[in-house]
């Protein structure tokens, strides 16, 4: 049976694979295009799942804003090493997903993984399929979603910070630059009225045992303490924060300038959470020497 040179080149156009795997499937299904694309397809499904286990902390975050600007989408998407997280069909694949959550409107992540790509394959399908071509466990780890009447503005910080906020009021420089600030400044909360109670209270505890210490009298201790509360809320909050582009200023102060007000923010960064798995390099070396070696 001879399988041709044009065969093998469709069938690496539909795939990705490489040349000789791409042959070595024709043949193995009689020169069949379909049959051996088929066959490929199942294969890579069942490297993706074999893969899935393995620890993917690298990656990019992606955004995406609506026509109107009244929409965003951030993402989160993982492989296992920063080369891949560089590869142009894992960047592509990324911006894809960003991109449809976006138009379905959609930001459950099973939801997701489950609308159709390219081809009529979901995006889990073509996520697997990536898997077995690139060797890596990768993953759509999260999706967020912010929208409303005003403007969202994103920013993205070397693929691995990324940004939406939300705003009422202002213009698109301003929306660019309060998530440009969130990025460097990474707030927890858009404004003091958004810290849970039981969390304030227990940083004032904490603060009043502190100034208690001090041998101030029961007044000045208050006083003392709500004086480190707001400058707790300060740190902690948006609006309070000395503005990235003019720590002369608060982010507050700017919103004002701008007739802004912050609705709400989504930060992600790439593996924030994730357990990194720590090696050591000379152990590992060894530790494939001796594999080598038969000694394992």
């Amino acid at each position: 049976m001879t399988i041709t040179a044009e065969n093998v080149k469709a069938l690496r156009e539909r795939t990705g694979a490489g040349m000789m795997e791409c042959k070595k499937a024709l043949v193995e299904a009689g020169g069949d295009l379909d049959k051996a694309a088929e066959a490929m397809r199942k294969a890579g499904l069942a490297k993706a799942d074999k893969k899935a286990g393995r620890v993917a902390a690298e990656g990019v975050i992606v955004t995406a804003i609506s026509t109107d600007g009244q929409a965003g989408v951030v993402v989160e998407v993982n492989c296992e090493t920063d080369f891949v997280a560089r590869e142009k069909d894992f960047q592509a694949f990324a911006g894809a997903v960003a991109d449809l959550a976006l138009a379905s409107g959609q930001s459950d992540l099973e939801a997701v993984l489950a609308l159709p790509m390219d081809g009529g394959q979901t995006i889990e399908e073509i996520r697997r399929g990536l898997v077995a071509r690139i060797g890596e466990n990768i993953t759509v780890r999260r999706v967020a979603r912010l929208s409303g009447t005003g403007r969202i503005g994103a920013y993205v910080h070397g693929g691995r910070i990324g940004v939406l906020v939300s705003l009422t009021g202002g213009d698109d420089e301003v929306a660019r630059d309060i998530a440009m600030h969130v990025a460097a400044s990474n707030p927890r909360y858009a404004t003091p009225a958004e810290v849970p109670p039981a969390e304030l209270d227990k940083e004032r505890e904490i603060l009043s045992a502190q100034a208690a210490q001090e041998g101030k009298p029961e007044a000045i201790v208050a006083k003392m303490v709500e004086g480190r509360v707001r400058k707790y809320l300060a740190e902690i909050c948006l609006v309070g924060q000395p503005f990235v582009k003019d720590p002369d200023i608060t982010v507050e102060k700017r919103l004002q300038q701008a007739g802004a007000t912050v609705q709400g923010f989504v930060r992600y960064e790439v593996g924030e959470g994730i357990e990194k798995k720590q090696e050591n390099f000379a152990d590992e070396v060894a530790a494939q020497v001796r594999a080598a070696q038969g000694k394992a």
